[in-house]
């Protein structure tokens, strides 16, 4: 197989993006996606095992370009409110800046079969610890409760953010996703934040 870099890598799977989004996972031949990235058919063998490697490919590829942005823009913040106020804007920004990732990221991928999901754990998994790490900053500086359980915040914020991504998707009605962003922050940070710093 050959190496996971260079331009027909990357058009590989920019052009999975666009063909599984239009046409669903299931849908859409390896022969459709090497016609969008203009590569032959078999070029795609060479970069990846099979379609589900492709869409794993994908996810991998772009959850990981996500989480590099997400901790250069969290360097640069004085504390972990700020971090989630960034963070929440910066998820909504990336996914409204590119309908078909976002279609791929939070519909297709949540039909995929169990080998799809395991696949894509650790990339999750990685986003979870960054989620985590603001988490646990503010409660380290008194910015969010004391007693909050971590994990259980994480899947608060994370869940929130998606389910909000997921109904802007699918949604016919056509808004900004990045406009819900400061609403989506002030509704967790009051759910976060220690009695004596409430305010948004």
């Amino acid at each position: 197989m050959a190496r996971r870099s260079g331009d027909k890598y990357r058009a590989i799977i920019e052009a999975a993006v666009k063909v599984i989004a239009e046409n669903g996972y299931h849908n859409a031949q390896v022969s459709k996606i090497a016609r969008e990235a203009g590569v032959a058919d078999g070029t795609i063998y060479l970069y990846f095992r099979n379609k589900e490697d492709v869409l794993i490919s994908l996810f991998r590829v772009k959850m990981g370009e996500f989480i590099a942005a997400a901790k250069k823009e969290l360097e640069g913040c004085t504390g972990a409110k700020e971090q989630l106020a960034r963070l929440i804007r910066l998820h909504f920004t990336r996914l409204e800046a590119n309908r078909h990732l976002a279609t791929v990221m939070q519909i297709q991928l949540r039909q995929s079969d169990p080998v799809i999901r395991q696949g894509i754990t650790e990339p999750l998994r990685a986003y979870s610890r960054l989620i985590e790490g603001i988490v646990s900053r503010g409660m380290e500086t008194g910015e969010f409760r004391p007693d909050l359980d971590v994990r259980l915040a994480r899947q608060m914020i994370f869940g929130t953010m998606d389910e909000v991504a997921t109904c802007w998707v699918m949604s016919h009605r056509h808004y900004s996703l990045v406009a819900l962003a400061p609403e989506v922050y002030r509704l967790l940070f009051r759910a976060l934040a220690a009695k004596d710093n409430g305010s948004s």
